[in-house]
C-alpha cells in the first residue's frame, strides 16, 4: 500500500515537472515569435561609475547607430552577438551586455575596467594598469586620478589590452594595489619611482624625504614600520630632517638625515601599541588633509 503511494506521487509530481516545462517552452516560443516580428523602438546605453573612458557617443559609433541606425529594424535581423563582440573589442570595457527587451528597446550595459596606477616607462610610453593588472592605452576623453610610476621601469606597451610581463613592473602593481586599498597611504603616497637598480621609492605628500621600500616583499610589515618610525622619530626631529627613509629591511627602519647624512637606525620592536600606531595614522591623516 505505501510502496502503490509513493509510485503515484512520483508519477504526480513527474506530470507537473512535464506540464510546467512544456509551458516554459510554450512561453519562449511565444517570446521568440513575438520578437522576430517587432522593430527596434530605441537604443538605451547604461555605463555605471563616474570614470567615462568610453562615453555614450563612442558605444553609438560602435554599434552602428550613426552610419546605419538600428532604430527601425527588425529584431530578428540585427546580430545581438556581433554587437557585444564590437564592444568587447574595445580595450576599456571589461564587459559588454546588449539584449531586447519586450518593449523593443535594445538595452546596451556597459561595464569599464577600472584603472589603479600609470606607469611611465623609461621609452616614453605611457599607459594605465587596470585593478587585474591589465595594461590599457592612455584615453583621450578622461584622465584617471591615479598613483603613478616612472623611472627606470622596462615594461613595454603594444597599444592593446595586455598582462605586465617584467619582475618589476609586476612589483608596482603589487605596491599600488596595496596602497590603494590603505586609505592612509592612499592619501600619503603621492608617486612610485623605479631607481637603476630597479628598487622601488616612494614619494610621500606629507614630508620632502624618500621612503625607500626596494620590493613588494612583506608590504604590510614594511609599511608598519614606517608607520612606527612617523611615531618615533618624526616627532623628535620634525618632517624636515630626513632626506629618506629606508624600509627596505622587516625588522628596522633606517633614517637617513638631511644635514650629514649620518645614518640613525630604529629598530622596531613589538613594544609599540596598536592604539598609539592608530594614534599615529590619524596625525598623519590630519596632517595630509592640511
Amino acid at each position: 500500500m505505501f510502496k502503490n503511494k509513493r509510485l503515484w506521487r512520483n508519477i504526480l509530481f513527474g506530470f507537473i515537472w512535464a506540464v510546467c516545462l512544456s509551458g516554459l517552452v510554450v512561453l519562449m516560443s511565444f517570446i521568440e515569435v513575438k520578437k522576430s516580428t517587432m522593430t527596434c523602438k530605441g537604443v538605451q546605453v547604461i555605463i555605471p561609475g563616474n570614470q567615462y573612458f568610453i562615453d555614450k557617443e563612442e558605444v553609438d559609433n560602435i554599434i552602428g547607430l550613426n552610419s546605419n541606425s538600428l532604430v527601425g529594424r527588425r529584431l530578428e535581423n540585427i546580430n545581438i552577438h556581433q554587437l557585444e563582440k564590437k564592444l568587447r573589442a574595445n580595450p576599456f570595457v571589461e564587459a559588454a551586455s546588449v539584449y531586447a527587451d519586450m518593449d523593443g528597446v535594445i538595452m546596451v550595459e556597459i561595464s569599464q575596467r577600472q584603472p589603479m596606477l600609470r606607469i611611465m616607462n623609461r621609452f616614453e610610453q605611457d599607459f594605465y594598469v587596470d585593478q587585474h593588472g591589465f595594461k590599457l592605452p592612455m584615453s583621450g576623453n578622461f584622465t584617471a586620478r591615479v598613483l603613478v610610476a616612472n623611472g627606470y621601469i622596462d615594461e613595454l606597451f603594444a597599444n592593446r589590452v595586455d598582462s605586465l610581463r617584467t619582475p618589476v613592473a609586476k612589483s608596482i602593481f603589487k605596491t599600488a594595489d596595496y596602497i590603494r586599498k590603505d586609505s592612509l597611504w592612499s592619501a600619503q603616497i603621492a608617486q612610485i619611482y623605479v631607481d637603476d637598480k630597479h628598487e622601488i621609492e616612494l614619494i610621500p605628500r606629507v614630508g620632502n624625504q624618500r621612503i625607500l621600500l626596494g620590493n613588494a616583499d612583506s608590504l604590510d610589515t614594511k609599511f608598519k614600520n614606517l608607520l612606527a618610525f612617523y611615531k618615533q622619530a618624526v616627532p623628535q626631529v620634525g618632517w624636515v630632517a630626513y632626506k629618506a627613509i629606508n624600509i627596505k629591511y622587516t625588522n628596522q627602519v633606517i633614517g637617513i638625515k638631511n644635514d650629514n647624512l649620518k645614518r640613525d637606525t630604529t629598530k622596531i620592536t613589538n613594544t609599540i601599541k596598536t592604539d598609539s600606531l592608530t594614534s599615529t595614522r590619524d596625525t598623519l591623516a590630519n596632517k595630509i588633509k592640511h
